[in-house]
Order: C-alpha cells, then sequence, then structure tokens
C-alpha cells in the first residue's frame, strides 16, 4: 500500500512512482475516450492531467474538498482520473464517452458522481469555485476549494470578475490551478491573444505560485504553500505542455500547434500512443489497492426535482394598501428581508444596484446576508448558481436589461445544472422611463422561455410581488422574477377590497380574473393590469363588460384564460414587453394548442425602441397606457 504523505512534506521515490503509474493509467484512459468516440480534446486532458492525479489521490481523495473544473471540455482527464479513484467506471466511460444515452458527456456533467458542477462555457467555473469557497467562509468551514482552468481562459471577461470577487472577499480557502500549456483551440495564446498571467492575478491582488506541472515534488511543494497563505485566493501557474505523454502531440505543441486541442488521434495514431503508455499487470494491482483504501467516495448525482417544497421559513406577508402607493420592487426588497431575517442561508446578491433592486433593506440590516459583486453580473449569476448547490438561497438582483443580456449564458448553464437561483430583475420594460432604449428591457422575458429549468413570472402589483418572493423562496427551482420601477396603485376586488390580500395563496402560472365580462377577454400582465383596469372600470360606465384576466406567468397558462377567451371570442393582450416573444406569441401558441381561437384579436405591447419619457408617456405612446387599451378593445366590438 502507497503511504500518503503530508502536507509540507517531501514526496518519496516511492510516492512519485505511483503518481507516475497513476497518471500514465490515466493517459491511456484520455486516449482510448477519444480515440473510440472521434471527437473530444485530447491535448489539455494530457496538459493538465499530472496535477489532477495528484491533488485527487493525495488530498480529494482523502478530504472530500471540492473542485470545479471550469474548462469543461478536458472531461476525458476528469473521467479518467474519477475511474482511476474508483468514483466510476473506468471501462464505462472508455466505451460510452460522448455516446447518446451516457452520462460521460462531452463537457463535465454533474450526472456523474464526483463532478460538483458541470461546464463548457469558458470562465463561468471559476466563478461557481469562488462560490464554493464563499460558501465554506459563510459556514464558518475551512475546508478548500479547488479550481482548475486553461491560460486561454484567462482572456474570458468573467474570469476578471471572479478574481476581483474572490480578492474582495479574501477567499484564502480558494486554490485556482492554470494549464499554462500555451496553446488554445486555433494557435497559440501568443497569436490568438497573449496575456501576461502573473500580471493578470497580481493586478487583482492574488498570491502567486509558478511550477512546472508535470513535476510532482514542485506541484506537492506549491500546494504545501498554498494552504499556509491568508487573506488572499491563491493561483498556481502550471507551465505544461499540451498532449504530454505521447511524443507526436508534445512534437505539435512545442511547434506551436493546436493541433491536438480538440482533434482525436486515427486508430493507428491511438495504437502508437497506447503503446507508448504500456501499464504493466503489477501496476494494475497497485491501483487497485489503491482504489481500495480511498477515504472519500462521492455520492451519486443529486438533483432536487423543481418546486420542492424546502423548510425555509417564510413569515407572514405584508399588506399595501389602496392609499399606499408604492412599486413592486421596494414590495420584493422588504419581503425579502423579511425572508433573510428569518433563514440565515437566505442571501441577497446584487452588481453595485443595491438602491435600484432594493436589496439595501438586507444591506441595512444584515450586511452580512448581503453580497455586493459590483458591476459584475455574469461572476453574480454563477457564484449564485455555486452558493445554491452549497445549502444557500440566493436571490440575484439587478436590471432585466443585464440580467437576461449580459448573464444569459450564466443563467442557461445554472439552468443545465439544475441549480438554485432566483434572479429578480427590477427596471423593466418602458417603466424604466427616462433612462432609454438600452435600459428598458423588452426582450428580457423571453430570454428564459426555452431554459427547461427556469420558471418565469411577472408581479402584478406589490401585494402579489410579496407573495411571490416568498413562493420562490419555499420552493426549489431556477426563476426569473420581472418587475418596473414605477409606482402605481395596488389591483382590488370590485367591492374595493385589495385583491391579494393577506389570505391570497400564490399558484405558478395560475390567471386571476380581476372584473368579470362577456363582451371580450383582455390578458395584461404586470404594470398592465393597472391600466388594463382603468379601461375597463372606464368602459362598464359605457355599458361594455369587459373580463379582466392578471397573467402572472408567460411560460403556463391555466385554463382559467382558456375559458375565458372561449367564452367571449375576443382577445386583447397588453404587455410592457415587446409583442413577438412574450405574452402575446406565448398565449397565441397555447390557445392555438387548445383549439381555441378567438374571432377577434389584438395585441398590445412594444414594438418600437423608445426614447426617454415618464412611464406614463412612454405607455401613451407605446399604446400600452389605460386610454389607448380602452380605444383598441372599442375598435374590436
Amino acid at each position: 500500500m502507497i503511504n500518503l504523505p503530508k502536507l509540507g512534506e517531501k514526496l518519496t521515490s516511492e510516492q512519485r512512482n505511483f503518481l507516475s503509474i497513476f497518471s500514465t493509467s490515466c493517459r491511456r484512459s484520455i486516449v482510448e475516450m477519444v480515440a473510440n468516440a472521434q471527437s473530444g480534446h485530447p491535448g489539455g486532458s494530457l496538459s493538465c492531467i499530472d496535477y489532477l492525479s495528484l491533488v485527487y489521490t493525495f488530498v480529494l481523495g482523502q478530504t472530500g474538498e471540492p473542485i470545479v473544473v471550469s474548462n469543461g471540455h478536458i472531461s476525458p482527464a476528469v473521467y479518467a482520473v474519477l475511474g482511476e479513484m474508483g468514483y466510476i467506471s473506468k471501462a464505462d466511460a472508455v466505451k460510452n464517452f460522448r455516446k447518446v444515452d451516457s452520462d460521460f458527456e462531452g463537457h463535465v456533467s454533474r450526472h456523474v458522481p464526483g463532478i460538483f458542477y458541470g461546464t463548457g462555457p469558458l470562465g463561468i467555473g471559476v466563478s461557481v469555485g469562488a462560490a464554493f469557497a464563499l460558501a465554506e467562509k459563510l459556514k464558518y468551514e475551512n475546508k478548500k476549494t479547488f479550481v482548475l482552468m486553461g491560460d486561454g481562459e484567462a482572456q474570458e471577461g468573467q474570469v476578471h470578475e471572479m478574481t476581483l470577487f474572490a480578492a474582495k472577499f479574501q477567499l484564502d480557502n480558494l486554490i485556482l490551478f492554470v494549464d499554462d500549456n500555451l496553446i488554445q483551440l486555433t494557435a497559440s495564446v501568443k497569436e490568438i491573444m497573449p496575456i501576461n498571467l502573473p500580471a493578470f492575478f497580481a493586478a487583482a491582488g492574488w498570491e502567486i505560485f509558478e511550477v512546472d506541472g508535470h513535476d510532482y515534488e514542485a506541484m506537492w511543494a506549491t500546494l504545501a504553500l498554498a494552504h499556509q497563505v491568508k487573506g488572499q485566493p491563491v493561483v498556481i501557474l502550471g507551465k505544461t505542455v499540451m498532449g504530454k505523454g505521447v511524443d507526436y502531440m508534445e512534437k505539435d505543441s512545442n511547434d506551436g500547434k493546436a493541433s491536438w486541442h480538440g482533434s482525436a488521434p486515427k486508430p493507428e495514431q491511438a495504437a502508437e500512443a497506447l503503446t507508448q503508455l504500456g501499464v504493466t499487470g503489477e501496476n494494475e494491482k497497485m491501483l487497485e489497492e489503491f482504489r481500495a483504501s480511498v477515504p472519500w467516495k462521492p455520492l451519486g448525482p443529486e438533483f432536487t426535482p423543481l418546486f420542492t417544497r424546502n423548510t425555509l421559513k417564510l413569515g407572514e406577508p405584508r399588506f399595501y394598501g389602496k392609499e399606499e402607493l408604492t412599486d413592486c420592487r421596494t414590495a420584493y426588497g422588504k419581503a425579502l428581508l423579511d425572508l433573510a431575517k428569518l433563514n440565515p442561508e437566505v442571501l441577497a446578491m446584487t452588481a453595485d444596484l443595491r438602491s435600484s433592486v432594493m436589496t439595501k433593506f438586507v444591506a441595512e440590516e444584515l450586511p452580512s446576508q448581503h453580497i455586493e459583486c459590483g458591476i459584475s453580473e455574469q461572476n453574480m449569476v454563477s457564484v449564485a448558481g455555486g452558493l445554491s448547490l452549497n445549502g444557500f438561497v440566493p436571490f440575484a438582483s439587478t436590471f432585466g436589461a443585464f440580467m437576461s443580456s449580459r448573464a444569459k449564458d450564466q443563467a442557461r448553464v445554472n439552468d443545465i445544472n439544475q441549480t438554485n437561483v432566483k434572479m429578480v430583475a427590477t427596471h423593466c420594460g418602458l417603466s424604466v422611463g427616462e433612462d432609454g432604449p438600452t435600459h428598458q428591457s423588452i426582450d428580457d422575458a423571453s430570454s428564459f422561455l426555452g431554459m427547461l429549468n427556469t420558471s418565469v413570472i411577472e408581479a402584478i402589483d406589490p401585494n402579489q410581488t410579496d407573495h411571490i418572493i416568498r413562493f420562490i423562496a419555499g420552493h426549489y427551482g431556477n426563476f426569473y422574477v420581472r418587475m418596473g420601477r414605477h409606482k402605481f396603485p395596488v389591483i382590488t376586488k370590485e367591492d374595493g377590497t385589495i385583491f391579494y390580500g393577506i389570505d391570497y395563496v400564490y399558484e405558478y402560472g395560475k390567471c386571476d380574473v380581476i372584473r368579470s365580462g362577456s363582451a371580450l377577454t383582455l390578458a395584461a400582465t404586470g404594470p398592465t393590469v393597472a391600466e388594463g383596469l382603468k379601461a375597463v372600470e372606464s368602459l362598464r360606465q359605457q355599458g361594455i363588460e369587459v373580463e379582466l384576466v392578471a397573467v402572472s406567468s408567460i411560460k403556463y397558462f391555466d385554463e382559467i384564460l382558456t375559458k375565458s377567451v372561449q367564452k367571449t371570442g375576443k382577445l386583447v393582450t397588453v404587455e410592457d414587453h415587446n409583442v413577438v416573444s412574450g405574452l402575446a406569441s406565448q398565449l397565441t401558441k397555447h390557445l392555438y394548442g387548445q383549439g381555441v381561437l378567438a374571432s377577434k384579436v389584438a395585441h398590445l405591447g412594444v414594438q418600437w425602441y423608445e426614447m426617454s419619457g415618464k412611464a406614463d408617456e412612454l405607455y401613451d405612446r407605446a399604446g400600452i397606457s389605460a386610454r389607448r387599451i380602452e380605444e383598441q378593445i372599442k375598435k374590436l366590438l
């Protein structure tokens, strides 16, 4: 049995020999995987395998500390190590890599035991790794988090965002290894986009170590030094050779060629490499004995079903009366504060917008539960994903224009990983007003419609907002909640009482009949419900009974709305969003699928980029004000 070293001790010849055997066996698996699939990324997998072998055998397999592989295309290396550790079937990974119905996807996947977060788009995994490290700090635990990335990956802006974030929060339990093999997808890093990695990390205030990424003794000594650093995150720049261990791959890499970044060897080339990477039966026995002695074993992949009720305390809803003119964002901020007071795992996150998105209430009263990410929306959303997989319930907030555009990729990868992030976007639609078209998000809801594990909600008024925020806190899954900026009256029943009162219970996708009628169905969402209510009340005075239905999600519609359209036979939709990919298009598709066709239809929404102006002025220009809604309804009757 191999005697495991302690940090700070020198490696013995026996330990170095074991690592060489372990790495060589992993290299064989890597070549076999990509050759069998005839696709994959052998070059980077072979260049980082010496580090991965060291850190898994002598650290992670003993402690269970997490590692996030940000350059997820080196999945052959990760699967090879997991197989050699006995965490997965090595033979299964080799045979079924990149094959249909296999968990061994082309990029690392959380479906595989031992993988903490599935990555692919570069830059995302480093933020998730920082989140894992921050989670340990917040839980007052001392576990390290290990992260791996490629050198070319530093060209991604999100990596810059992460370096500042990790330094700000003094994540000295974060150890990042950069596989500095000087080659990226199409050519050398020098040719594509040169970057001074030591200066890059030094500028953000990291502790930097440079080491030969194929020298086990040097890497082990560097890991010991990394564990001693206090108050700073650590980066280890590992000088490596792409395709290390396979002569013809090394030759191309040393010539600055990217031949083996994403190309699989042909059968005859694979055979040559495997001959070079021979492992004896005696060595196989040593590896088997090691696998049997590894103390930490990963659990199988765990995925919580969407809408699973958790154990969070939701508190009592707040109540906003008719005399109180307020906005949904304020109701959000106060509900979030209530939740944070009751649950230390609830976190408020923002990107330098606390006073605008109203996370300021948490920041002022519970600063330890407020995570300020700076102007770094991409990092914020990925960090939220990582925190959510470590027992926290993060509410990440920014303007709708930024959440749905700048951070869409990050939200998409969270969606694939089935995280538990509550994205609450304010300043959506023309409600932003004077900020103009760059900030008037009129396509944000559609950004999340195609995400299979993310629910989309738009709050009708401040009272419903409070109920929605408590609902999404209490149920597992990613949510995108959009709301505007301006203040408007709360919605009331026909008798003048509050519609979304204390006893109201929010149900995802449930539509609400605000006013009954038979002449026409007016389906509205968000603040346009208040505009629609004014129009309906005015029409009632003229003897025209219009049914106003409030829609809180454009991703799911219940039978209440369907039956209303069946009854009236006429439909007008109104939304503070574009009509191409919002309520109008989604409801049309739904009704068609239900076999319900209205005889007359009109869709009101934003149809061009507006300029600056007050919300009520812009609503009128876009045709979604009470006056314009009333005009359109009269045209159809």
